[in-house]
């Protein structure tokens, strides 16, 4: 695919949503923490016709709350391991966590839910989306249940290529995503999964070993959460980028029914 006739076609849609993405929470060299995403995040959703702003780490409730009237739609990216101590499991690390980031997401997500304005999650942030809905994570990958006869995938793989099938639960959300398709080639960088599903949350596929791979809220607008990354496999893989121009295509949808307010 080529990057440039991509959002040629995406913006000729209609005017760009404003698309929040929160940031990964960071040290740097000389010890001061800082916040940052991918460009490639950046670049999917500006492919796919969105226009995206990153969000500041912050706990103040009434900023969240401005941040989620003003945008359109919602991006969490992947990053640190969320906070057990929410599901009642003591980490495996403290130093895999990242709490500013927790403090900022559970919220922002819980807002964003409330106002049923789009929400696409990727690692982490498909994690976080099952435990802010009152769910569990499995904090080892390779401890969590397959299916009979099967060994599991090597989840903590690789970013820039396929590292494992996922198979397409039919009738849902991600379905309609991806055109119909059964079976995705996904990239793969995780160490946890989900484990018991929170409230309204639907498995949308699963790793052939049986690992939940995406999940949805199907009563909601557009919600949903993968744990893969496709903002690493949007250029070259058909199916991933399927998933960035749905996203946005809901949050230009609810900009447009805004204005007819």
């Amino acid at each position: 695919m080529c990057e440039e006739k991509l959002e040629v076609a995406a913006t000729a849609e209609g005017a760009r949503p404003l698309i929040a993405v929160t940031p990964r929470w960071t040290p740097e060299d000389d010890g001061v923490l800082g916040e940052s995403l991918n460009k490639l995040q950046f670049d999917a959703i500006i492919a796919a016709g969105g226009m995206p702003v990153m969000l500041p780490i912050t706990k103040d409730r009434e900023l969240i709350s401005a941040y989620v009237d003003l945008c359109d739609g919602f991006n969490l990216p992947g990053g640190h391991n969320v906070d057990s101590t929410r599901w009642g499991e003591p980490p495996i690390s403290e130093e895999k966590l990242a709490r500013e980031r927790d403090a900022l997401e559970f919220p922002l997500v819980e807002m964003v839910l409330a106002a049923d304005k789009p929400l696409f999650a990727i690692c982490r942030g498909e994690q976080l989306l099952n435990v802010a809905c009152g769910g569990t994570l499995t904090q080892d990958v390779y401890q969590a249940p397959t299916r009979p006869g099967m060994c599991h995938w090597q989840h903590l793989s690789d970013l820039n290529r396929p590292a494992h099938e996922v198979e397409v639960v039919a009738g849902t959300l991600l379905s309609r995503c991806v055109g119909g398709a059964r079976i995705l080639q996904v990239n793969s960088a995780h160490e946890q999964c989900a484990g018991k599903l929170g409230r309204g949350i639907s498995v949308g596929a699963y790793a052939t070993d049986g690992i939940v791979e995406a999940i949805e809220l199907a009563q909601k607008r557009f919600v949903l959460g993968v744990q893969w990354h496709p903002e690493y496999s949007w250029h070259h893989n058909k199916r991933d980028f399927m998933l960035w121009r749905a996203f946005v295509s809901a949050a230009r949808t609810y900009r447009e029914e805004r204005k007819q307010q």
